[in-house]
Order: structure tokens, then sequence, then C-alpha cells
């Protein structure tokens, strides 16, 4: 019986180091990955806080008061004017205003019973 109880004795052992050794790498690995979390979330709230000056800066960078006086220091060198009608465009660059129902059935042009587009709720 002696033999016996070593045996089972040696394998319990081996089950105890095992055990032991595969708690032990799963600590390792939830520290590591806790590690890596907190260094992300460091990461984030860095990004966060470089978001935050940027848009600060960007305010002030785009205030009104602040751009005026740029335009008017600047003037000369740029070109810059008050803006004219004849810059934007011309009654001859817009589009020509499309027919109505009726102009095209004054003209003749539509003619509705050949309309592929025809629903058949409007006959002439």
């Amino acid at each position: 019986m002696s033999k016996l109880f070593r045996k089972t004795d040696a394998l319990l052992i081996c089950v105890m180091v095992a055990a032991a050794a595969f708690t032990y790498k799963t600590k390792h690995d939830a520290e590591a990955m806790l590690s890596e979390v907190r260094r992300l979330e460091n990461q984030i709230r860095f990004e966060e806080d470089t978001m935050t000056v940027l848009r600060a800066d960007w305010s002030l960078l785009t205030q009104p008061s602040r751009l005026q006086k740029l335009a008017e220091t600047y003037k000369e060198q740029l070109g810059l004017g008050p803006v004219e009608t004849t810059q934007i465009g011309d009654l001859a660059g817009l589009p020509p205003r499309p027919l109505t129902v009726d102009q095209l059935l004054q003209n003749g042009i539509a003619d509705l019973d050949t309309d592929p587009l025809m629903t058949g709720g409007i006959k002439p």
C-alpha cells in the first residue's frame, strides 16, 4: 500500500504544481492586460486633452475680431476687397427656367398620349 500511496502522492503533487503554474500564468496574463488597459486609458486621456487644447486654439484663431484685423493688415498684399455682385455671377449665367405643363401644352411640345412617364391620371 505504501507504493500506491507514493504514486498517488506524486500524482497529486504534480497536479498541484500544474494548478499553481496555471494560476501564476493566468495572474501574470491578467496583470499584463490590466497594464495595457491602463496604458490605453492614459493615451486616450492624453488625446482628449490634446483635442481640448486644439479646440481652444481653433476658437482663438477664428475669432471674427482677429480675422478682421488680419484682413485689414494684409488687405493690400492679398488684394482683398468687398465682394461685388458680378464676382458671383450674372443673369446670363443662370440656367433657363424650366417649362411648366401649361407652356408645354400651349407650344405643342408635349403629347401626353405618347409620354412614357404618364401615369394615366392626366388626360389631354
